[in-house]
């Protein structure tokens, strides 16, 4: 019976000194809010002041963006711009279903009024102070907005792309 205590007690012992060295490799590894600061680099502070000429051509022929510097103070973790509607709608122009490859995305009506259609959800007509998020990958149309719309978009990651589906 002593044999086996003894035996026990040195399996335990290794056991023992795995896990702490287990536990200290992985303490080096930075996780969570850490190992993504490292990926990208620490934010920075960064002010973006209202500028009429700081839109310019963007995404789409019928808008313009104003870009707010957010993708180089996050290293690539976020993009924030404001959408300013410069031509009257225009169904063939502008009425074309797609999809954003993100993570996150937010849509907050300035101006105006805006209006889309988004898979399983319907048409939505969205005015000054509305605010919607789209899910990852929602298929989704724009059906009109006024001559006044302005748009505030906040998407994750900063890099993304458009898939157009028509």
């Amino acid at each position: 019976m002593a044999k086996a205590k003894r035996k026990a007690k040195a399996t335990s012992t290794k056991a023992k000194k795995r896990r702490k060295a287990i536990a200290a490799k992985s303490a080096k590894k930075p996780r969570g809010k850490a190992a993504r600061q490292a990926k990208r680099g620490p934010q920075r502070f960064t002010v973006s002041h209202h500028r009429d000429e700081d839109f310019d051509q963007g995404l789409r022929a019928y808008s313009a963006y104003r870009d707010l510097g957010i993708a180089p103070a996050t290293g690539g973790m976020v993009q924030a711009h404001v959408i300013r509607m410069t031509r009257p709608f225009s169904e063939e122009e502008v009425a074309i279903p797609h999809y954003h490859d993100v993570e996150f995305q937010m849509v907050f009506v300035l101006k105006g009024w805006f209006q889309s259609e988004f898979e399983g959800e319907g048409v939505h007509t969205f005015h000054a102070g509305s605010c919607w998020i789209q899910p990852p990958g929602i298929k989704h149309t724009v059906r009109g907005y006024s001559d006044d719309c302005e748009l505030l978009e906040i998407v994750l990651p900063a890099d993304f792309e458009t898939v157009t589906l028509a």
